[in-house]
């Protein structure tokens, strides 16, 4: 098992400790991530930039100023073109593009265990909680980096989470250096709707996930 050290050792955090970031709220310079870039978007200003030009939202998990993980997300379109039928013909659907969140960036500290998976979880709860009952969105989309010469594939990360591939059969290396993905929130936000017309108090005999 990894162990943490130094600012993040022992400790553990849950979806429930993200919060949105704001160009007023206190972070440290610390931050390490394995992809560098990460961290020049974090401290060069480009998160702030987009952030003030509302052009994402971004959201952070710390442990009091330190910086644990980053994610952001932006308006989207999914588009799936490759397919050999549309996405949803089945329900009688004949589009080939679909509105979608995205995510933009997802970042963790290299010194953090479970950051990720965090951020992820509550990503899609809050995009099926918050947005999908009052605009109309089903798909999530994230371009999950690909890099031929140093291996780095994370999209095997997103598929744990039931992310499929946009085209399933794109040639590899991608030439854009991602492949897009997708993940299809309707089962949650039905059932996110079920549990609305509970009786109060009922909710809470309903087994949740845990991070």
């Amino acid at each position: 098992m990894k162990h943490q050290k130094g600012k993040f050792a022992d400790i553990s955090f849950t979806p429930a400790d993200v919060e949105q970031w704001t160009p007023d709220l206190s972070i440290g310079q610390g931050f390490r991530c394995t992809r560098g870039e990460f961290v020049t978007f974090w401290k060069q200003g480009r998160i702030l930039r987009d952030v003030t030009s509302c052009l994402c939202a971004c959201w952070i998990l710390r442990n009091q100023h330190d910086l644990a993980g980053y994610i952001t997300l932006f308006a989207d379109k999914l588009t799936v073109t490759e397919a050999e039928e549309p996405l949803l013909v089945a329900e009688n659907v004949p589009y080939e593009s679909f509105p979608a969140v995205k995510i933009g960036l997802l970042a963790t500290d290299a010194r953090t265990r479970g950051v990720g998976k965090c951020l992820i979880l509550w990503a899609i709860s809050f995009v099926a909680i918050e947005i999908a009952p009052q605009l109309g969105v089903r798909f999530m989309t994230v371009d999950a980096l690909f890099d031929p010469d140093s291996g780095y594939d994370i999209s095997d990360f997103y598929r744990k989470f039931g992310f499929q591939y946009a085209n399933p059969q794109e040639v590899l290396p991608p030439i854009e250096g991602f492949r897009t993905m997708y993940f299809d929130m309707l089962s949650l936000i039905r059932e996110l709707a079920a549990l609305a017309q509970l009786p109060s108090g009922a909710e809470n005999n309903t087994v949740h996930g845990d991070c």
